[in-house]
């Protein structure tokens, strides 16, 4: 195999490969795009045509060579209408040729084609006796509508993508002008070199070249690619890495000393093709995964932030209906307060329990609009604590006391066990501790049926530890991890008392923002529980803070 033949072959080996891996690949970037599947369409056609356009000139014998040139100009008719088409549905997804450009131009294209195949088109060919290369060809009068058809598909086709281009907006201008001219480039050397010369000027030595006249095309097109990064960085590696091992195989190929060499690296040559082509699609299906994933991730950010919206929407409602709540169980306990103490007179025993039982239920009311509120301002940031030096013995011994007649009435056991010595002042919100102690008690008081309820205040190491046991309920092993959750509460506590589960999340909360923390033990249902919490005694609190721990975003206007 002489130089010309070796440098020839390589070319179209390169070119084939170059056109048939970037076809696959915009194919699989997106597999039902109308633009893809006719840029797909138009890479395996000029495959067909450069091919073809080769072995016409290389083999030596007439008749085959013949047929070979024919068969070249019946896949160039397609070739120029699966470009016009091509360049229609570009850069849509899903849009093709109007049914009156089908009944138009199909036929015209259908007729043309077979025509190529007569000799109405080409006679024959002339061959010299010395190097048996085809120099010249015969026409016949069809040239003239072969020509007519190729040159009006072409600078249709070519006038159409200007027009998109031109109208389109600076960024895809930008991205389409290499496009372009390579695709001017590439059509004008093959209307001059594959056309002209060898229809007109009986030359046909440039009729082997067919194929490397597209490279203005491919280099375009890549370089948009490339340059612009219309496709993922993973998959152009991929392209480029398969496009690497097909030329090395081809080089190989092309040297072959033997004919049986030559089959086999060719063999090899189109498996690395094939091979490459459903590599790159697989890792194109990655990569769209992946985006699909991005964009999932994404929507799903975009949900998470219109929750937050809501929840603060659902926030600011909760305060505000608690804000107005407040007033009347407010009066209400104002009225019981002063009608029990006699101030409207004598109350009769008969009135006075179930007045007494009136006013226990409206404490319970007043307590859980006011768990509502303080989880209203937690979730706004807007929970205000007055940090002061604050004696925290006299808080558990106010909150224990506070709560004995409720003790009382259910018959229970509540006693108190002050600390051994003196307990240090620590800075503390007296008012919200006081809230949890009187929370915990009354959470004791509630669940207990009978039996005995101990309230505790020590110092352990440096930390003030406080607690309350019971003989209640108890807690399951299931339900301890999640009691001090927002709107948690066991089976049972649902059954005994009504609530929303909010009283020992607050408590939760306050105790974190004194530097503290809160948890309960229990053997297991029935068999009691103990709830403590402890504060360093040195927590490094400024004096009247306000902390914004839950910060979240301001309310969207409303449309």
């Amino acid at each position: 195999m002489d130089f010309v033949t070796q440098f020839g072959l390589l070319s179209v080996g390169i070119i084939i490969s170059a056109i048939a891996i970037l076809g696959f690949v915009v194919f699989f970037n997106d597999p039902k795009s109308s633009t893809n599947k006719n840029f797909l369409s138009f890479c395996l056609l000029t495959i067909a045509w450069g091919t073809l356009n080769y072995l016409s000139y290389r083999i030596s014998d007439p008749k085959i060579s013949f047929w070979l040139l024919r068969f070249s100009i019946f896949s160039a008719v397609w070739h120029v209408f699966f470009l016009f088409k091509l360049l229609y549905s570009f850069p849509e997804s899903h849009i093709d040729l109007p049914k009156s450009y089908n009944r138009a131009l199909v036929p015209v294209v259908i007729i043309t084609a077979i025509t190529t195949l007569t000799p109405f088109v080409f006679k024959q060919v002339t061959e010299t006796s010395d190097s048996g290369k085809i120099l010249s060809v015969t026409n016949g009068p069809g040239i003239i509508l072969f020509a007519i058809v190729i040159l009006a598909f072409v600078i249709s086709s070519i006038a159409v993508f200007v027009q998109k281009v031109i109208k389109g907006n600076p960024e895809l201008k930008v991205q389409l002008r290499p496009t372009l001219w390579g695709i001017i480039l590439t059509f004008s050397l093959i209307i001059i070199f594959n056309f002209i010369f060898p229809a007109f000027l009986n030359n046909a030595k440039f009729i082997s070249l067919g194929a490397l006249f597209i490279f203005p095309f491919i280099l375009g097109t890549s370089y948009s690619i490339f340059k612009h990064k219309l496709l993922n960085v993973k998959v152009i590696s991929t392209e480029v890495l398969t496009f690497l091992l097909a030329l090395v195989i081809l080089i190989e190929m092309i040297t072959s000393d033997s004919v049986s060499t030559l089959i086999f690296r060719g063999t090899i040559f189109l498996l690395v093709i094939i091979t490459g082509i459903l590599l790159i699609r697989s890792v194109r299906n990655e990569v769209q995964q992946r985006e699909q994933l991005q964009v999932l991730t994404t929507e799903l950010a975009g949900a998470n932030e219109k929750l937050k919206a809501l929840d603060l929407a659902r926030a600011e409602f909760i305060s505000i209906a608690s804000h107005q709540l407040r007033t009347p169980p407010a009066t209400v306990k104002w009225y019981l307060s002063a009608v029990l103490a006699g101030d409207y007179g004598k109350v009769s025993k008969s009135l006075a329990e179930p007045l007494k039982k009136t006013e226990q239920t409206n404490n319970h009311l007043i307590s859980l609009i006011e768990d509502m509120l303080n989880v209203s301002r937690i979730e706004r940031g807007k929970m205000e604590f007055l940090f002061e030096l604050t004696n925290v013995e006299e808080l558990a011994k106010f909150a224990y006391e506070q709560l004995i007649p409720q003790a009382t009435n259910k018959k229970l056991q509540l006693t108190y066990l002050p600390p051994k010595s003196p307990l240090p002042q620590v800075m503390a919100d007296k008012e919200k501790l006081r809230q949890v102690m009187n929370n915990l008690i009354d959470n004791a008081i509630k669940y207990t049926k009978e039996g005995f309820i101990e309230v505790a205040i020590s110092r352990i190491g440096g930390d003030i530890h406080f607690q309350v046991r019971d003989s209640g309920k108890g807690i399951n092993m299931e339900e301890q991890s999640a009691i001090f959750q927002k709107y948690s509460r066991g089976k049972e506590s649902i059954k005994q008392s009504a609530g929303l589960g909010l009283g020992l999340y607050v408590a939760k909360i306050i105790i974190d923002q004194h530097k503290g923390k809160i948890w309960a033990e229990s053997a297991g249902t029935g068999k009691g529980s103990t709830f403590m919490w402890s504060i360093p005694i040195q927590n490094d609190l400024k004096l009247t803070t306000l902390v914004d721990f839950a910060p979240v975003p301001s309310l969207p206007p409303v449309s």
